[in-house]
Order: structure tokens, then sequence, then C-alpha cells
């Protein structure tokens, strides 16, 4: 019986379950939207109990679609949206509120308390982040203290917390383990990066009870097993849940980047690139952070990062709230109608502005605009700047890592754009290796869980997996990417800063 590897990757708005065969290749898959909650301007919600439904209802439905033996199933890989924070009650299950999404702002007040008291290096130095409500820390202590009762539930050990990967896997294992792997742990200002546990200094800071957070983890190993009777996942009971990471350290694993120096970007709903630092973590000068990689065996490895907070969700701002496409193809289409822009910039912060600029208070701002201006030229705006905002990401990595970026292997939704890719090659002037396996998040959680199942016997394998589908090179003259770059970051310095700080 051929072995199979389940992978459910739980993104920002959608979950999915893809099944994949000992060659890498997907058998089946399946996935299901959910809800996007916006209680006021800059703040994200989603119901976690949207997360499990459509999750659960994902893995049931790939499992279904493939037409196998369950029990081929040797294994159960996560991968997640990071830095979404979900607290709930650990005897019922049942969120106490709804769960705080990795972008929402509502923390930004919080951070520059946090800054204001002198914590930042403090921060830098132990976990390799930045203070900024991006990550996890923040929006947990947001709860303790608004969510009517939280704070004196979680001290008296009624309530449990986590980031997404935790809430899966306690939800898997009917309430038997709560756990969070390091990659996630280590995006939640709690985490010391160097010690692999979590910081009790950081932890009085930010006023949160250790109780609550869950046991850290190694990527690649066993944690449990699918409880018996979950409505759907009946057939599936006892197969080993055995592999996590955050989406992102899961796509750097996926592509291959075994090796330091290599790199990979993500578009997703963000863009995230990650570059493969070896053993030691590296201090960030250039507004980048460092993180845990993934932890195998013995071996931990660190990643340098730049996260961009709006990339394909800017493609879906032009069509759900705009309505001037019908789909994200359209977008390419209407872009690749135009020879540029026409001139106009768009700089998508509509969530503030990431790596490398951190300013929590920068919006959205379109520029340049004429008489002239169409459809097609906004589509090819919303291009540029995500090629635009990776090229400022990877001229920071450089700079870090002492080293130039030699190419960039790319994965995720607005991968599949030969526009945005073609336009990405121009302006980082690097070639652009786009996979055959267009899933490599999740591939990622697979191979991490097939590695502890033995399904896989190492990286050297799953290197000989991958295969570039298409290598995009840089066409268009160098001068004029370049002066598009400094117009661009032009168009930045009117962004931000935009909203001012309360209070």
């Amino acid at each position: 019986m051929e072995p199979i590897v389940a992978a459910l990757d739980q993104g920002t708005t959608s979950s999915r379950a893809i099944l994949f065969n000992r060659a890498g290749e997907i058998v089946s898959r399946a996935q299901h939207p959910f809800r996007q909650i916006y209680p006021q301007p800059g703040w994200v919600e989603h119901d976690p109990l949207d997360i499990w439904q459509t999750e659960k209802r994902a893995l049931a439905e790939a499992v279904d679609a493939a037409h196998i033996d369950p029990k081929a199933i040797r294994a159960v890989g996560v991968t997640n949206q990071r830095e979404t924070v979900i607290l709930w009650d650990r005897r019922t299950g049942q969120p106490v509120s709804n769960a705080i999404v990795w972008q929402c702002r509502r923390t930004a007040g919080i951070c520059d308390e946090l800054k204001a008291q002198g914590l930042a290096g403090t921060v830098a130095e132990k976990t390799g982040l930045l203070i900024d409500a991006y990550f996890s820390g923040t929006k947990l202590r947001w709860l303790l203290d608004n969510v009517p009762g939280a704070r004196a539930r979680a001290e008296r050990g009624e309530l449990l917390c986590g980031t997404v990967d935790s809430w899966l896997i306690w939800n898997l294992t009917g309430g038997a383990v709560h756990v969070t792997d390091v990659s996630n742990a280590s995006r939640t200002m709690l985490f010391n990066i160097h010690t692999l546990d979590w910081d009790p200094e950081l932890c009085r800071a930010l006023n949160v009870p250790m109780q609550l957070l869950p046991r850290p983890v190694g990527n690649s190993e066993q944690y449990g097993v699918i409880a018996p009777n979950i409505p759907g996942l009946e057939d599936l009971a006892g197969i080993p849940i055995c592999g996590s990471a955050g989406d992102q350290p899961a796509a750097l694993f996926g592509q291959g980047c075994f090796r330091p120096g290599q790199a990979k970007n993500t578009y997703g709903t963000g863009c995230f690139t990650l570059m493969n630092l070896g053993n030691a973590p590296v201090r960030s000068k250039a507004g980048l952070v460092s993180s845990v990689a993934w932890r195998v065996g013995a071996e931990t490895v660190y990643a340098l990062e730049g996260s961009v907070f709006n990339a394909g969700s800017a493609i879906q701002w032009l069509r759900d709230e705009l309505g001037l496409i019908g789909s994200a193809p359209e977008c390419d289409r209407l872009a690749q109608s135009v020879p540029d822009s026409g001139g106009v910039l768009l700089v998508p912060a509509f969530t503030g502005l990431g790596a490398p600029y951190w300013d929590m208070y920068a919006r959205g701002t379109v520029v340049g605009l004429t008489r002239g201006t169409g459809r097609a030229h906004l589509c090819r705006a919303v291009l540029d700047s995500i090629a635009f905002q990776v090229a400022e990401l990877a001229a920071a990595m450089s700079a870090d890592a002492g080293r130039p970026l030699e190419a960039l292997r790319v994965d995720g939704g607005a991968s599949v754009s030969d526009i945005l890719m073609q336009i990405q090659a121009d302006v980082l002037r690097l070639p652009v290796d786009r996979p055959a396996q267009v899933e490599i998040t999740a591939f990622g959680a697979a191979a991490l869980a097939g590695l502890a199942a033995g399904v896989w016997s190492g990286q050297d394998e799953l290197s000989a997996l991958r295969r570039s589908q298409h290598v995009f090179l840089p066409q268009r003259d160098e001068d004029a990417c370049r002066a598009d770059l400094r117009q661009w970051r032009r168009a930045v310095d009117r962004a931000r800063s935009w909203v001012e700080p309360e209070g």
C-alpha cells in the first residue's frame, strides 16, 4: 500500500487539506473558505469554530476524494496562519471570543507602551522580533484584558491559548494534547529563540500567565494521534499527527531551502520572504526579524524574514471592495493590456506597513492618478506594488546576511501569475524560480510529518523531489526598474504615519 501523508493547510481566508504520495505529488485536495470579520477599521477577527469546522470538513473530503484506504495515511502535518491567537475553555473546548488575526492592528497602543518602557532591546535580543502589533503576545494580552472574566479564568487555570497550530492539534487529539511547534512559538514575542522556551521576563512584561501557554515542541515528531469519534473523521482515528510548522517556514522547508543563503517568497494574503540562516540567528539591522525556521531532531535552523502585510489581499480588494475585476486572472489580463501603470503607484498599507518599515500607523495610498487612469492601470499598479515590496525585503535581507541573493524561489497563490513573476524578476534583477509543485506550504508540512513517520529518509530525498516549472529572468531595462523603485519609495513616504496614535 503506497504511503500517503495528509497536510492541513489552515490559511487566513480558507482551510485546506491536501494528500501527497511519496513522490510529492498531490493525490487529492479540498478547500473551504470561511468568514472574515472586521469589527472596526484595522481590526480583523476569525471565529475559531469556523477554522476547526472548515479544516475538519476539508480533511474528510480530501480523504474521500482520494479513494484510498484511510490506513494508507501514515501521518498528518499541520501548517497555519501564524500570529493569530485563540483563547478557549480547557474543559468545554469553546472559544471565549473570536480569534484576533495576525493582520489586526488593535494592539498598536500596547506596543507603544512596551516601547516606552524600554523593552525593544530585550525583545529583539531574546525573540529576534520587533515590538509590533503583528506578533501574538500583545493580542493575547488584549484578550485577557478585554474579554469579560478572561484574566481571572486564565489565572485559575480554566483557559488555554495558542496559535492556530495549537488549536487544530488540540481538537484533532480530542483535547489530549496542548502544544505549539517552535516556529509558531517564535512569533509570539514571548519565546526565547536561544533557549527554545517561553521567557518568564517577557511573559511578565506582557502580563500573560504562563500556565495558559502550550508546550513547545519540534517540527517533526509525534505529538499525538487523531482521537476516535470526531464527527467526519472516524476512519482516521489513531493516525499520528507528527509535523507542524507555521506557513512560512513550512514553505521554506517545502521549497528545499536547506542550505544557508537559500531564500523563498510566498505570495499569499501577504508576502513573506525567508532566508535560511543555518544554526545561528542574525540580529537584523535592516528592519527584518529572525525566528526559528524548524527543529528536526537535534538540529535547530533559523530564518531571516521580511513580512509584507498586504499583497494578494490587494488583488482581493480590487475584486471585492472596488468591483473592478471579477477574478484574479482578470487582474492579470488587464495589467497585461497596458505597457505600465501610467505613473500610478499603489501602497497597499491597509493594515499598516510591515518590513522594513514597521509602521502600524501607515494606511493605503494611491498616487499619480490622471484623467487617463483606468482599470488596467490600477491592476498593473497593484501587481507592481507586490513586486516592489518583495524587492525591498530582498535588499534588506542581503544587507543583513552580508551576501546577495542568488535567486528567489517562489510559491503561493499569486505566484501563478506570469506577469507578476516577470515584474518581480525585473525589479529584483534575479532569477525567479517557480516550482512545478505550487502547493509548497502544504508539502512542507507533509514533508515534516513524513520524515517523522519514515515516509522519507531525509532532506536529500526531499530535495530531489523539487522540480522547477519556470525560471523567470530579468528582461526590462535595469535603469527603468531602478527609477520605478525610487518612485515607489516616494509613494511609501506619503502613506507612512497617516493615522495619529490614540491618546
